[in-house]
C-alpha cells in the first residue's frame, strides 16, 4: 500500500476534531458503521460525509481524534474510504489506532493546504505536496515497523503475515 505516495483530494476539517465528531456515542451500540459514516463531522461540518469522496485525504487542524480510545472512530473513517489523514498533531490513542487499522495518519504543516487542492502524502519520502500549489511539507521520521504496519493493512494483518517478528533493539 505505502511503496507509492497516496494521492487524494483534500477536505478539510479544523482543530480539536474529537472522536465523538465522527462516531458520536450517540450511535453505539445499535446503528450500524454504514449509518454512523453517514453522519460523520456533521456538528463540525455540515454534509461532510455525504459530499466526500472516498479515497480523499482529510486535511485537519491540531489535536484530531482527541478525546477517546474508541476505536470505531478509525472503523468509521475506512467505511467513508479516507485514504490518509494529515495534522499537525493528533490525539495519541487515536493515533495509534489508526496505525493498528491500516489508516495512514501524518503529522505536519497544513498551512496553505485547501479544500479540493490534490495532494501527495509519501510516508517513505517523508513529504506531503500539493503541486498545484508549489507545496511540499517535511515529516517527521515515520519509522519502517509502522510503515510496514501500514503496508499490510493494520496490525493485526502484519502479525498474521510476521508472527516471528520482533522489535530490534
Amino acid at each position: 500500500m505505502l511503496d507509492q505516495a497516496i494521492q487524494g483530494r483534500v477536505y478539510v476539517l479544523g482543530d480539536d476534531v474529537n472522536t465523538d465528531l465522527n462516531c458520536s456515542g450517540k450511535y453505539l451500540p445499535g446503528k450500524d458503521e454504514a449509518f454512523i459514516a453517514g453522519q460523520a463531522f456533521e456538528a463540525v461540518s455540515p454534509g461532510f460525509a455525504p459530499r466526500f469522496v472516498a479515497g480523499s485525504v482529510i486535511v485537519a487542524g491540531k489535536h484530531f481524534g482527541i478525546n477517546s480510545s474508541r476505536e470505531q472512530a478509525v472503523h468509521i473513517l475506512r467505511r467513508m474510504g479516507v485514504a490518509a489523514i494529515v495534522a499537525p498533531s493528533f490525539g495519541r490513542q487515536f493515533f495509534r489506532n489508526a496505525i493498528n487499522n491500516g489508516l495512514p495518519v501524518v503529522e505536519c504543516d497544513v498551512s496553505g493546504m485547501n479544500e479540493g487542492d490534490l495532494i501527495e502524502v509519501d510516508m517513505a519520502g517523508q513529504t506531503v505536496c500539493v503541486p498545484s500549489r508549489q507545496l511540499t511539507r517535511p515529516l517527521g521520521a515515520v519509522p519502517e515497523a509502522i510503515r510496514a504496519i501500514l503496508r499490510e493493512g493494520g496490525l493485526i494483518p502484519f502479525l498474521k503475515k510476521y508472527p516471528d517478528w520482533k522489535i530490534s533493539a
